[in-house]
């Protein structure tokens, strides 16, 4: 059967025509029906038979060359690389919950690290007990461990590493070892690390922030004190020494309360998703003007508060997942800190 009968694209379909070419190709590529080395169809030939222009093709051609899943050969056309000449990467992504900011960092490694590779994604749950006897169970089988570390106290309190868990990333050899998003600094500078510092980034993009910032009376912070998955009391630090150096009057709570009082000129920074819901729909019950009377920010960006005009301080999540990939790949050492950024919107 010709490689061209193997593309499934679908006009009726909602997904752009070049990412139905790549999701197809890697798909036959999985499941055997297109094999390594095979030549695949021309850029002409896709764009004659699907009825497709050949910018659409040839986008999705680079983005599998970027990929490394297939190489361009002068003269002779497309093939699909050999990508069992080196041998597959086996590497545990542990990460310490299942947030969609924790996904874009994944998914964004994944779509990097390319085709050799095998990444068993783990949750532990902030939960050391479950950390520690995942571990455990891979008595050292992998060629990487990449680790997000946060973890939870008795008192739900967040902390980046504890006793046990320093003891047993330790036993980890530190060229299989890359710690994710959050720093452990009793490891050293020696454990390659792609990390937020969350103090100085809260502090850095607020300043980044002030002249919108300025017009306000009163910083509110929500975050939440007690949690399942606890928040870096970084955060806080970085907000307190935010206002006392910018002299603003600010508060901290632990949630947005029901019928919560406001006041023309607050300004609140919010970092749980519900917090931030709940306090959008009680500033429309007030009749308050949002971005005029009172300001919204919240912490971590996502499509959906782009769409919805919420100013956001987020690190850059897919850069993360990428550099991280590209420091396996590439076999680098170091520490690399992602930039992080006050992203002005409609809601300040």
């Amino acid at each position: 059967m010709e490689t061209i009968n193997y593309l499934d694209i679908n006009k009726n379909s909602r997904i752009p025509m070049y990412q139905q070419i790549v999701d197809s190709i890697i798909k036959n590529i999985s499941n055997g029906n297109i094999e390594i080395n095979e030549k695949l169809p021309s850029i002409n030939l896709i764009s004659e038979d699907f009825y497709l222009s050949r910018d659409t093709v040839e986008k999705a051609y680079c983005i599998l060359k970027e990929r490394n899943i297939i190489v361009s050969i002068p003269r002779r056309g497309y093939y699909v690389s050999n990508i069992e000449t080196t041998p597959k990467l086996n590497i545990l992504f542990l990460i310490n919950k299942l947030s969609s900011y924790k996904m874009r960092i994944h998914n964004s490694f994944l779509n990097n690290i390319g085709l050799n590779s095998k990444i068993d994604l783990v949750t532990y749950h902030c939960d050391e007990f479950l950390f520690l006897n995942v571990l455990k169970s891979s008595k050292l089988a992998y060629d990487y461990y990449v680790i997000m570390p946060h973890f939870k106290t008795d008192k739900l309190h967040h902390s980046s590493f504890t006793d046990a868990t320093l003891k047993a990333i330790n036993e980890i050899p530190k060229d299989k070892l890359l710690i994710l998003d959050n720093v452990m600094p009793p490891l050293g500078d020696d454990v390659p690390a792609v990390y937020q510092e969350f103090d100085k980034d809260i502090y850095e993009a607020l300043i980044e922030g002030s002249k919108k910032i300025s017009k306000y009376k009163k910083m509110i912070l929500v975050y939440p004190e007690k949690s399942v998955y606890p928040y870096p009391r970084r955060i806080l630090h970085g907000f307190r020494k935010f206002c006392l150096e910018f002299e603003i009057d600010f508060e901290i709570l632990s949630e947005v309360c029901e019928d919560m009082v406001f006041r023309k000129g607050d300004l609140f920074i919010t970092i749980e998703e519900f917090d931030l819901v709940n306090l959008i729909n009680q500033i429309r019950e007030n009749e308050l003007k949002l971005g005029e009377d009172v300001g919204v920010i919240s912490y971590n960006d996502t499509p959906l508060k782009e769409l919805l005009g919420i100013a956001v301080v987020s690190t850059d999540f897919k850069a993360m997942g990428e550099t991280a990939a590209q420091m396996i790949l590439n076999d680098e050492k170091g520490r690399v800190k992602i930039p992080f950024n006050f992203i002005d919107r409609m809601s300040i």
